[in-house]
């Protein structure tokens, strides 16, 4: 996004500068900017290189979160922010002015109040009921949010968070609202608003989005619910005053209401996926409206871009898990991806195949899956166990799981638990063995006794390169390809009857 955003400003015939310090990045390049300050992203750092070259602004939100956090020091110190003004941004990033202006614009989202005590926290658990949805305000990649259940969980919480409370930056506590997500990112002058595509996420609310795998054009939201997202991008970039970028995450619930979960007044993960399938060159246009271009000027229609019909795309993150020793492979609010990857063909099953196979997740069309399930995914992950036996995978499962799905008709090897002293292989060795192509592992919201036993399962599945998933909707996904791409299996005892 910033390499666009300078190809344009030297194309409109600014001279432009970068300060960044991530050396990972193209728009470190030196061939890139006229100058480049390599230097941290704090108010004293960008202020020395404000001093020498007296710019007549700065854009940040190409920056991310970390220069969408420096915009009001930046501005209390005279600095120009060019684009989205501060006081946009706060009504974005501000808890209290967020919900006013929903309210205003008549716009749902879930109930939820802020606290700055573990007291305030319990309070409002209790007005709006668990599971509740906690994190910090003004935070990166959903750093330090999770889903709690209890009270328990929430005072832990609460103790460990406290380094992210202040006065400026309080917990958000609010009711964690099951169902779809999708996300939309878009464009504004200040008065229109050009959206090219809303993205469905694979994954149900709970998992973050830079970790969940999104689809264009979206598969399975009705046209009603469509047109609710558009409607409420629409209200919510011209109420807001917004000239640039922004992304809004949304939830749609099982009765197809739809809520606005957050709004970004920024570039997201998600415009280089959209601005490539979609053909819209939307850091281009962004910084044209920068600039003070309206978009009907630079030619575009504001509304919804039209979708082309003929192909899907799919984005699926790429995760790192093999080389950082120790994390959690489990996947939750707190995003853990590094990278994407994109996938396109004329059925969503082949266009996600390409995509998971470019994320370096190998998907045999043969094999066995070990299954290890908590009590409430039981009944969903019985019916995907009869489809991998279906297509002639081999089923393992842990002596829960595997009771379970034996009174349910199905075959199964038994693996014993880690701490289990016993003849049989353990889940670990039957995974470091190579018995499995997948594993999935879900975790007891309730119980988490047996979270280290979870924790090792996941922790050796990556360090033996086989996929761990800790989502049934991802499993579901990846099933659908494996169907799409296997014959079944029927014995000749069992035909006719």
């Amino acid at each position: 996004a910033t390499v666009h955003c300078i190809e344009t400003l030297h194309a409109e015939g600014y001279e432009a500068i970068i300060i960044n310090n991530n050396p990972e990045t193209v728009s470190t390049d030196f061939s890139i900017s006229d100058k480049l300050y390599f230097e941290p992203l704090t108010t004293e750092d960008v202020m020395h290189a404000v001093d020498l070259e007296q710019p007549l602004g700065v854009i940040v939100q190409f920056g991310g979160q970390t220069a969408i956090n420096l915009a009001a020091s930046l501005a209390e110190h005279g600095v120009q922010i060019l684009g989205t003004s501060l006081d946009a941004i706060n009504k974005a990033e501000d808890r209290h002015e967020f919900e006013t202006m929903l309210d205003h614009l008549h716009i749902p989202q879930p109930e939820g109040m802020t606290a700055y005590t573990v007291e305030e926290a319990l309070k409002i658990a209790h007005k709006i009921t668990y599971p509740v949805l906690v994190r910090p305000s003004y935070v990166l990649g959903g750093r330090a949010m999770e889903i709690v259940h209890t009270d328990d969980e929430l005072r832990v919480y609460m103790k460990t968070a406290v380094q992210e409370i202040s006065h400026d930056s309080p917990i958000l506590v609010d009711r964690y609202v099951l169902g779809k997500e999708c996300e939309i990112d878009a464009i504004a002058d200040g008065k229109d608003v050009y959206i090219p595509g809303v993205m469905e996420h694979v994954e149900r609310a709970g998992i973050h989005s830079g970790d969940s795998i999104s689809v264009y054009p979206s598969q399975t939201l009705s046209r009603k619910v469509k047109d609710t997202i558009i409607d409420y991008a629409m209200k919510i970039g011209k109420g807001f005053g917004f000239i640039g970028l922004y992304n809004i995450q949304f939830i749609v619930d099982h009765n197809e209401k739809v809520y606005v979960l957050e709004v970004n007044p920024r570039s997201s993960r998600t415009v280089p996926f959209l601005s490539k399938i979609t053909g819209v060159p939307m850091c281009t246009a962004a910084t044209k409206a920068v600039l003070g271009q309206s978009l009907i000027d630079q030619g575009y229609t504001p509304g919804y871009h039209p979708e082309e019909s003929g192909y899907v795309y799919c984005k699926a993150p790429v995760f790192s898990f093999a080389k950082l020793r120790s994390v959690d492979t489990v996947l939750g609010p707190e995003m853990k991806s590094t990278g994407e990857a994109l996938g396109c063909d004329v059925t969503f099953e082949k266009a996600l195949y390409k995509a998971l196979a470019a994320s370096g997740i190998q998907v045999p069309m043969y094999g066995a899956v070990l299954m290890t399930i908590a009590d409430q995914d039981k009944q969903e992950a019985l019916k995907m166990a009869k489809r991998f036996y279906a297509i002639g995978y081999g089923i393992y499962a842990t002596a829960g799981t595997a009771r379970f799905l034996e009174e349910n008709g199905l075959f199964v090897h038994k693996a014993a638990k880690i701490s289990e002293e016993t003849q049989q292989d353990s889940v670990l060795d039957i995974i470091q063995k190579g018995r499995v192509s997948f594993v999935i592992n879900t975790m007891d919201a309730q119980d988490r006794s047996s979270s280290l036993d979870g924790f090792l399962i996941r922790r050796v599945s990556a360090e033996n390169n086989i996929s761990c998933m800790t989502s049934l909707d991802t499993a579901n996904a990846l099933l659908r390809v494996l169907e799409a791409q296997s014959f079944s299996l029927e014995s000749l005892n069992e035909m006719g009857k």
